[in-house]
Order: C-alpha cells, then structure tokens, then sequence
C-alpha cells in the first residue's frame, strides 16, 4: 500500500511539472524564432557600438538598428547636457530602456537577451557602456568648447596659408629682380652654328615666364593642402575633406601604381630598343666600309651601300614599332586601336604619291642610270646631277637653273647618261656642216679633221671622223665627229669646234652653205627708219 501512494504521487509531480514547464519552454521557442540569423552593427560615425539580432514593434533589424543610430547621433549632438545622470537605464516588465532624459535611446527585449544569452538587465549594463562612451565622446566633438578650438584652429591655417602666399610672392620678386640683374651682367647669348638662337633678351623672357609659372605652381602645391585640411576640422565638413584628398592624391596613386607595374614592361622595351639600336650601328659601320671602298662585295656596288643601309634601318626600325607596340600602355584599349586606324588609313590615302616617289628612288638607286655629278639628259632636259633623294633628283642645268624631278617621272622616261658614256666609251660629239659640190671631198675632210683636233677637249684617239650624211640640191652635208672623254664641258667644246670649223674654211676660201645665208642685193634700201639708215652708211 505504500509503494503504490510513492507510485502515484511520483506520477502526479512529473504531471504537474510537465503543465508548469510546457508554457515556459514555448515561450522560449518562440522568442527563438524570432531572432535573426545575421547580427545587425549599431554604427556611429564609424565606431561600431554593438550588434542587433533582432527587430521590435514591426520593425526589421536593419530598421531598428538605423533608429538607434540616429537617435544616438541627436543625442550626443545636443548641446546642452541636462544632467549627469541624464542618460540612465529603466527596467520594465517587458522591456528595458536605455533613456537619454526622456527620450528612448534603445530597449533591449527578450528576444535579444535570448540572442545573446545572457539576462535582459546584464546586457542592459552591457549596450549602456559603449553608448554613454560614444555621447561623451559627441559632446566633446559637437560641443562648445570643440566648436571653439575647431574654429580657432580653422583660422590658424588660414594664416599660416596667407603668410605661405605672402613669403612666396616676396621669395619670387626677389627672384623675378634677381633675374633682371643677371640679363644686365652675367647672361650671355646662345650662339648655335652662327646663328644667334637665344639673346639676353629672350632669355629673360623666358626665365622671367617660369619663374611666374614656378610661383603659381608653388602656391597650388600649398592650397592642395591647406584646403583639405580646413574642410576636416570641422566634423560637418570631414567628409568633403576626405573628398578632396581622394580628387588629388587618388589619380597620384593610381598613375604611381600604374608606373610600378609598367617597370617590367619597361624593360622589355629597353632591350628591343638597345638591340635594334647596336645592330643599326653596326650595320652603318659596315656600309661606310663598303661606300669607302675598303670592304668589297662581288656584285654590290659602293653607292649601294648607303641606300641599302637606309633600308634596312627603316625595316628594323618598323620591326621594333611592332614589337614595341604590344608593350605599350593602353595599347588593347579600342580607343587606343581606333586611333591607330585612323593614322593608318589618312597616312596610306595621303601618301600614295609619296610611296611611289620613294619606291622610284630606291629602284633608280639599283638600276644605277646615273649617279650625282653625273651629266645627264632627261626628256629636254640636261644637266648635272646635284641631288639624289629618296622623293625626288636636282639638276643643275648649263644656265645654273635648279630643275627638281620626281623620281616616279624619271622612271617612266627615257634617260641618257652623257658622262657615262664619255668615262666608259667617249662620248662622240658631232656637227653637220654643207659645202659646194664644187668643193672637193678630200679638202672637205682635211679641213673639218683638222679643226676637230685643234679643238680642246676632242681625244686625239680615237681619231675623228668624217660622215658624208646627205646629197642636197645646191651643197653637200659632211658630218664631223670627234670623241670626248668630259662631258662637263660640252657646251665649250661644241663651241670651240665650231669657230674652228668656220675659221678654217674661211681660211681656205671656201664658203659654208649650211646654215644658209643669202648678201644678194637688189638696190632695194635697207628697211630700217631714215634716221637710222644714215648712221648705218657712215
């Protein structure tokens, strides 16, 4: 009988503390459900205070936590702090309250005892300790006496900044009269080849012009810094100050990282550049060997030497670009390519004479018709050669008229090389000369032979030589020809070979009937006005 009361009386205590404990532990759980997952910072002025797990009164926790901000802010913004035990804590049955005299700075509930496992009232006395810190710390920043020393810092750099601008102005007066004395006394002109590049004058000019920019520069340097630092002392203005070092020292940055990180690209070009550059050098010592004459090429010619030297630098010069290229800053951006493409396309439209020219020059180089100082003739023209280009070829007529001619019209025109002919073969120069049939042959020929040998300049040998060319109505033509090595002087000789000519026929009584000539008179009076005629009888 006994067993069976402890039995029942057992049941009934595990019944009754089940029905007690079953409202306690739902309570729990839904206190639980309630609490987010993410902890939500309490954030002033960048100070993280505290962490919100969850919302109240409908409120989310991101909204919640936003409330306390701003009230906190207001609160410590407050300049008139009303007591010392203003800000205090208030215990409610359901809630409990971090008050800042009659306001509610923040009220803790179960759910964030819950979240954070420990009491209501202990994380009460635990959100009250940074939130007072942080007012404190507000009506120092906000307050007064902040306000005061702020402003009275605020107009310390401004006078610090115009005693700045000041002692410059006067540092580069000092300097602008500095330079004045000089161009009186120590300055003296900058002479290049003869030719007066730079005077006093200009000179002062120019230091007097960078001295000024110097100035401006000086001072800009100085307002980079005091600017900013007058819109961060006070704390309305910090972020505008945090604005403007970001506009200044932000592009500085990030060209100084861009330069870091382009070293490596850098070398590569240094390399491309100094192996390009040594194999041109070596290159142009071995053409100047050839040119000279002391480096000999079966089959390549010495005046080739420098043209081809000039191509093969632009050859490799181009290959450099190209290798270049890739390795340059902002090379792949489309701006960068478009660009590229325009420069090609108005340079291939532009240019398609100019290539032509310059195509021309190097083919007229290879074919070697002529060289300079050479006396050609091309199309009516003749002259010497003054001037080889890649664009275009000078010469210098017997008149001393400067002609220039592309070197695209050379190539489509026939071109004969009078000093080439005279140095290889000699040249032979000749004259059409008309006599009588009545004179003879032989005495024709003895008389032309001889004047052609006592012209100077006709070569000895080969011997000159009489053509009998044509068999006119009234006189025969003879043809004298005679070989030259100049034909510098072709101009001379054709002229001393023809008073040689008409003298030596003169000589021999005989009469030259070409070019034709007629003295007949009729009696008929010279035309020519009366008063002239007169003085032509005397």
């Amino acid at each position: 009988m006994k067993k069976l009361v402890l039995r029942w009386g057992w049941s009934l205590s595990v019944v009754f503390l089940c029905l007690v404990s079953s409202p306690m532990y739902a309570q729990q759980d839904s206190l639980r459900a309630g609490v987010s997952s993410v902890a939500v910072p309490v954030v002033v002025e960048n100070d993280t205070l505290f962490y919100l797990h969850s919302g109240q009164g409908g409120l989310s926790a991101v909204r919640r936590a936003e409330n306390v901000q701003e009230a906190i802010l207001q609160a410590g913004k407050n300049l008139f702090f009303e007591k010392k035990d203003s800000l205090h804590i208030e215990e409610g049955a359901y809630l409990t309250d971090i008050m800042y005299g009659e306001k509610v700075l923040l009220s803790i509930t179960d759910r964030d005892a819950v979240s954070t496992g420990i009491s209501r009232p202990e994380l009460a006395k635990k959100y009250f300790t940074p939130v007072a810190a942080k007012i404190q710390a507000l009506k120092k920043t906000y307050g007064v006496v902040g306000m005061m020393k702020r402003s009275a810092l605020f107009v310390l750099i401004v006078g610090i900044q115009i005693l700045l601008i000041l002692l410059t102005n006067y540092t580069f007066r000092k300097l602008r009269r500095r330079i004045i004395r000089l161009r009186q006394s120590r300055l003296k002109p900058i002479v290049v080849r003869d030719y007066e590049f730079l005077n006093t004058r200009r000179q002062s000019i120019i230091l007097l012009f960078l001295s000024k920019m110097l100035k401006w520069v000086v001072i800009f340097i100085q307002l980079l810094f005091s600017v900013p630092m007058l819109f961060s002392v006070f704390p309305q203005t910090k972020s505008i100050a945090i604005t403007l070092f970001s506009y200044v020292f932000e592009p500085v940055k990030m060209i100084f990282r861009s330069m870091i990180g382009y070293i490596p690209n850098l070398f590569v070009i240094a390399i491309i550049y100094l192996c390009v550059r040594y194999t041109i050098k070596g290159l142009r010592y071995i053409s100047r060997e050839i040119e000279s004459g002391k480096l000999k090429i079966n089959g390549f010619y010495p005046d080739w030497a420098q043209p081809t030297f000039n191509i093969i630098r632009f050859l490799l010069y181009a290959f450099m670009v190209a290798m270049i290229y890739q390795y340059l800053p902002g090379s792949q951006s489309d701006i960068f390519k478009g660009i590229s493409v325009f420069v090609g396309l108005i340079v291939s439209l532009g240019s398609t004479t100019v290539i032509g020219n310059i195509i021309a020059g190097f083919v007229i180089t290879y074919m070697r018709p002529f060289k300079v100082g050479d006396r050609i003739k091309l199309n009516d023209t003749e002259g010497h050669v003054i001037e080889k280009t890649p664009f275009v070829t000078r010469l210098r007529t017997p008149k001393n008229e400067i002609v220039t001619i592309p070197n695209s019209f050379i190539m489509s025109s026939h071109t004969t090389n009078l000093s080439a002919s005279a140095r290889e073969y000699g040249l032979i120069i000749h004259i059409d000369v008309g006599s009588g049939y009545e004179v003879p042959r032989q005495q024709a020929h003895q008389l032309l032979l001889k004047a052609a040998l006592e012209t100077p300049g006709v070569e000895k040998q080969p011997k000159p030589f009489v053509l009998e060319t044509a068999l006119k109505d009234s006189y025969f033509i003879y043809q004298i020809n005679a070989f030259v090595k100049n034909a510098d002087h072709l101009p001379k000789i054709y002229s001393d070979l023809n008073q040689r000519i008409h003298d030596a026929f003169q000589e021999a009584g005989l009469e030259l009937l070409l070019p034709h000539y007629y003295a007949q008179r009729d009696g008929n009076p010279i035309a020519m006005p009366p008063e002239y005629r007169q003085k032509s009888k005397k």
